[in-house]
């Protein structure tokens, strides 16, 4: 039997099962060739640049490509013929330095100008009580600022194998968080505080933003603003155990009514649910003595921050 006959075997059925991969890989791409941009400025900017730099690589490399098939094709010759050696070619030589320069200064430029859109919040549309508000700020800073004029919602995102929780901040002193789905008002920026609770993680809704590192002890900042209501799907970004493929997160944008109805619907059920553990407990200890108890809970998330000057508690 011809010895060579497995390895064709292998390798003809290896190029469809390469495109299975690929094909059944499409949806964890984020983007095939840019990176998603859903309504959040910060996204589309990101995207915006991405796009730059592929049209840039897309002429340089049919540029090498075609004067290298042109050169195949225009100087071929009969085999065994001895090629003309050329030592060297200064204008040419200086003309692909000066061109690769004049690329990296453009790339450098176009970096700095809109990574300030990238990195620091935008001014929220609407007020702490969905009010629409004027948007004309503009600022930057090599490190995340304060939205302009303090109006934001700061959100403490926890990771922890394998869910994410997001604890809110206080309105008339409601304590509220939740689990996987994390719900926002419609125009209001959104600022974001990550940490871990145990191993590290990493936050990304594609449409909305790049990733973001989740590390215990450590706090991470990013923001987004979502222009428009609908619902943005992600995951765990960063491998975190053996069910990291199911820790995802949805951000849920609503018009301010809607989203205010959820915070205080919310609001009730763990007040309710807090109400029916420490009935429970109580219970217990009277039926099996203060032992049978452990220390008494409280809503999780621990406290969390809000951004100078911003209305919310």
């Amino acid at each position: 039997m011809d010895g060579r006959r497995p390895l064709t075997v292998i390798l003809r059925a290896l190029a469809p099962a390469i495109a299975a991969v690929l094909v059944t890989a499409a949806p964890a791409s984020a983007g095939l060739i840019l990176p998603e941009a859903g309504p959040s400025s910060n996204a589309q900017d990101t995207r915006t640049l991405y796009s730059i730099i592929l049209v840039l690589g897309v002429i340089v490399f049919l540029g090498v490509e075609g004067v290298l098939f042109y050169c195949m094709f225009k100087y071929r010759a009969k085999r065994g013929r001895v090629a003309a050696q050329i030592h060297g070619n200064t204008r040419l030589e200086i003309g692909w330095t000066v061109g690769a320069a004049v690329i990296l200064v453009f790339l450098t430029i176009a970096t700095f100008v809109m990574l300030p859109g990238i990195k620091n919040p935008a001014q929220s549309s609407i007020d702490a009580n969905g009010n629409p508000v004027a948007s004309n700020a503009a600022f930057a800073s090599t490190d995340q600022a304060a939205p302009p004029k303090g109006v934001a919602m700061n959100i403490k995102v926890d990771g922890m194998q394998y869910v994410w929780q997001y604890t809110y901040p206080s309105i008339g002193r409601k304590k509220v968080f939740s689990y996987t789905d994390m719900h926002v008002p419609v125009g209001m920026t959104v600022t974001l505080d990550i940490g871990s609770n145990d191993v590290q993680h990493s936050w990304w809704i594609p449409d909305l933003g790049g990733k973001m590192d989740a590390l215990p002890g450590y706090t991470n900042k990013t923001w987004f603003k979502v222009t428009e209501a609908g619902t943005f799907v992600g995951q765990c970004a960063e491998l975190c155990g053996r069910n990291h493929a199911n820790m995802y997160a949805r951000v849920i944008a609503e018009p301010y009514d809607k989203w205010k109805a959820w915070y205080d619907r919310q609001a009730a059920d763990i007040l309710s649910a807090q109400k029916s553990a420490a009935a429970g407990r109580k219970k217990l200890e009277q039926q099996e003595g203060p032992a049978a108890t452990s220390s008494t809970g409280g809503s999780p998330g621990g406290s969390q921050g809000t951004s100078d000057g911003s209305p919310f508690e």
